[in-house]
């Protein structure tokens, strides 16, 4: 009987007993006294997991599709300014400098000799704005009627800068009297200042720029560029 036993399990076994049960399970013999012994089947693994304790959200695609780092890392912009920017910054200052007439850190002294000059109250940078060469803006043409008139009266004395802008010659007068210094800073080859146009709105401005630095108590200088023989004959003082 116990062997008609056995054989009955593994008919059963073999017979298609629930798939999902076949892996993972034992066959094993259990004797009951007076029944003499019975096929058992045990688990050798554990019991399946039940759906109802399962997480039911479905799994993301992976890797993400359409992505980029940024998606997941804002991007970090910089704060310090472009050159073009620090450039532009400067220009809008400058003209706000010329247009409102802002003069400082210069004072003007007497000079034994020579007469009025214009120093330097504080340290300027090379590259610094100092001062515009401010005066009346003429056409060629008009100048040259003005030059006639001052050279009437040598006590007049003349103040006017001849320059070329965008084809064209221009010249600042700055002959009449008046309390702008860049008028009064004198004449050297050897200059500590040079001569710039800066335009705003179309319009040329004659400024001058520290060529180097200067320190406080320093005379301003700058090269008039007048070398004709006529104006080195009557101002011997060019050729220096």
């Amino acid at each position: 009987e116990s062997n008609m036993l056995i054989q009955e399990a593994n008919d059963t076994d073999a017979a298609g007993a629930d798939s999902k049960f076949k892996k993972g399970l034992s066959l094993s013999l259990t004797y009951i006294p007076g029944r003499s012994y019975r096929a058992v089947r045990e688990a050798s693994s554990p019991r399946p997991v039940s759906r109802s304790h399962m997480s039911t959200r479905p799994f993301p695609e992976w890797p993400p599709q359409n992505k980029k780092v940024t998606d997941y890392f804002p991007i970090r912009r910089s704060n310090r300014k472009t050159k073009a920017e620090l450039k532009s910054e400067e220009h809008r200052h400058l003209d706000d400098l010329i247009k409102n007439g802002i003069e400082e850190g210069m004072q003007v002294k007497h000079i034994e000799g020579k007469g009025r000059g214009v120093f330097a109250a504080n340290a300027f940078k090379k590259g610094d704005f100092v001062v515009e060469y401010h005066g009346d803006l003429l056409e060629l043409s008009e100048a040259k009627v003005r030059e006639a008139q001052y050279a009437q009266d040598p006590s007049t004395g003349c103040y006017m800068y001849y320059f070329q802008y965008q084809t064209k010659t221009y010249c600042v007068d700055a002959t009449r009297e008046s309390t702008r210094l860049g008028r009064l800073i004198n004449h050297s080859k050897a200059g500590n200042c040079q001569t710039r146009l800066h335009p705003i709105d179309g319009t040329p401005h004659l400024i001058l720029v520290a060529s180097r630095d200067i320190t406080a108590d320093e005379e301003l200088l700058y090269d008039y560029g007048d070398r004709s023989k006529a104006s080195i004959s009557a101002h011997p003082w060019l050729k220096f």
